[in-house]
């Protein structure tokens, strides 16, 4: 077996445009004997309340991010030289039927946990977190959520179904896959139903970092409150790319106006990289609504930073199958 791992295809001998259409053009999951980070998308968009289309998501996140490289300079780290990344693919869900893809999505993450180390999802409406959050729960215990997000997605029901893209972080709360003493969304904004809706959202466990509140404080206050939150509990980040202003990802279902800049949610993830982040996702990005691929483009640098901070925990952790590797920075 090789002790290095394989990176992405040589751009100086394949164009970017041509080959594979992997994340960053990385290796396929059977392309390679051992792999310790997975991206895996799931194109499901039955949940949404709004405008549909983030089905073709994962495919629209992966033509984006032909332009990522191996090394990450704000990070001072080249992950895919440190750990062996991989493209499984997409878990196939049934797009008729909620629970059942709840089920499968649930399943499918299970097996691919049971085979690497960490897991990148690309959605997929949010919808997704839910099944995500009862696979990584099982491996690592309930886990500390870190929600980016415009909306707070805690809400009960629509249209009398329990199961939705606006309700994940509530199902997950009542049925014990998050930790509710330290969970967290950042970047909320815009109006709700009634000020109930905040009450709720703290009685399942969620404290607040608003985007009113990094604007009037800053990005160094909120990764205080943050990381004062979470400590050194197992984290899940969840991303919904919404989080980011209509200016900066107008490809997404239910855009609202005062988000942050591309620029302050790559900050912000750059300053949890010494957390133990146990799996992330990548949400609701919706192709037909973007332009010039913004969003795709926005929505691969985020997860490509998430990818970083979790090669990194990898090595820290011991457990790459590369370890004479692990140093490369």
């Amino acid at each position: 077996m090789s002790t290095t791992p394989i990176g992405p295809a040589d751009a100086s001998k394949t164009p970017r445009y041509a080959g594979l259409s992997t994340f960053a053009r990385l290796p396929r999951l059977e392309d390679v004997p051992s792999v310790d980070l997975a991206v895996v998308g799931i194109p499901f968009d039955t949940g949404v309340s709004f405008r549909p289309g983030a089905r073709f998501g994962p495919e629209h996140v992966r033509a984006s991010s032909r332009l990522l490289r191996p090394y990450n300079p704000a990070q001072d780290f080249s992950g895919w030289e440190a750990v062996q990344v991989a493209d499984a693919g997409d878990i196939a869900v049934n797009p008729f039927h909620i629970d059942e893809a709840v089920r499968q999505i649930a399943e499918a993450a299970s097996d691919l946990g049971g085979r690497v180390q960490r897991i990148l999802t690309l959605g997929g409406d949010h919808t997704i977190a839910y099944p995500l959050l009862k696979a990584v729960s099982e491996k690592h215990g309930p886990v500390a959520v870190l929600h980016f997000d415009a909306h707070l997605d805690t809400w009960d029901t629509y249209f009398d179904e329990p199961i939705t893209h606006g309700t994940p972080f509530r199902r997950a709360s009542e049925e014990g896959y998050l930790d509710r003493t330290a969970s967290m969304h950042v970047g909320t904004r815009g109006p709700l139903y009634s000020k109930h809706d905040l009450e709720d959202d703290e009685r399942l466990g969620f404290s607040i970092v608003s985007s009113e509140y990094i604007e009037e404080h800053g990005i160094p206050a909120a990764l205080n409150r943050i990381r004062q939150r979470i400590g050194d509990k197992p984290l899940y980040i969840s991303v919904d790319i919404d989080v980011l202003d209509p200016a900066h990802a107008p490809g997404t279902g239910t855009p609202e106006a005062g988000g942050l800049t591309s620029r302050e949610l790559l900050r912000l993830l750059r300053g949890l990289t010494d957390l133990n982040i146990v799996g992330a996702d990548v949400v609701e990005v919706a192709p037909a609504y973007d332009h010039a691929q913004l969003t795709g483009i926005a929505a691969s640098h985020v997860a490509y930073e998430l990818m970083t901070a979790m090669a990194q925990v990898i090595v820290r952790e011991g457990t790459t199958a590369h370890p004479d590797q692990a140093g490369r920075g």
